[in-house]
């Protein structure tokens, strides 16, 4: 088969999975627990998909270190333990990575989540088997910077030029441009259409299954 891609890298949240709600809330209580002021829910939904640490800093660039680790500490404590807002895969993302992977693709997740979450929703998923390589941002550098994909492509073994990394924010698209990486963009994530193409996507498609058919 004549393909132009053997690795294929996934964003999770807003793109393999519909956990934007839960991480907006979160990130709010965090906020009302800390006693600062609601960050808001458009803010809250442009940082997703940058490590913690970096969305912290990025909502709340007054507040010094000691209080973005107090909201760090209380934003886990509610996404881990006291929210309860369902999480669901995207409609064909479970299908449609089976399907790729039959087809001998390499599947991978590049994700600002922390690895401990990653392990989490990977289990609750029964999905980790999928994966050739996985990589957190508390692994690497937080999103745009490009090493979660290098390390990526060094674990697999495949050159810039045959992967392709799919994802719904900004900082997917720069981190694969820095990387030599292609970029895929799906529109029902966080980050809008327009930017998505601005910031290098090659297309920015609706829905899982158009990813998949634009893909084989």
């Amino acid at each position: 088969m004549n393909r132009k891609y053997d690795l294929i890298v996934f964003d999770w949240d807003g793109t393999l999975m519909d956990s934007v709600d839960k991480i907006v809330r979160c990130m709010r209580a965090a906020a009302a627990d800390v006693g600062v002021a609601d960050p808001g829910m458009a803010a809250s939904r442009h940082i997703i998909g940058l490590g913690l640490t970096e969305a912290m800093q990025a909502l709340f660039p007054a507040l010094d270190a000691s209080l973005h680790a107090r909201l760090t500490q209380a934003y886990r404590e509610h996404f881990l333990h006291k929210d309860r807002t369902h999480m669901p895969l995207f409609p064909g993302v479970d299908d449609g990575l089976r399907l790729l992977g039959r087809q001998d693709y390499l599947l991978a997740v590049a994700t600002g989540k922390a690895r401990r979450g990653l392990d989490r929703v990977l289990e609750e998923t029964a999905m980790g088997g999928l994966f050739s390589a996985t990589r957190c941002a508390d692994e690497a550098y937080s999103k745009p910077h490009p090493r979660m994909l290098e390390d990526i492509l060094e674990a697999t073994g495949v050159a810039p030029q045959r992967a392709l990394m799919v994802g719904d924010t900004t900082y997917d698209m720069q981190m694969a441009q820095s990387a030599g990486v292609a970029g895929l963009g799906v529109s029902y994530g966080v980050h809008t259409r327009d930017d998505l193409l601005r910031h290098g996507a090659l297309a920015c498609l609706d829905s899982f299954d158009e990813v998949c058919a634009w893909i084989r």
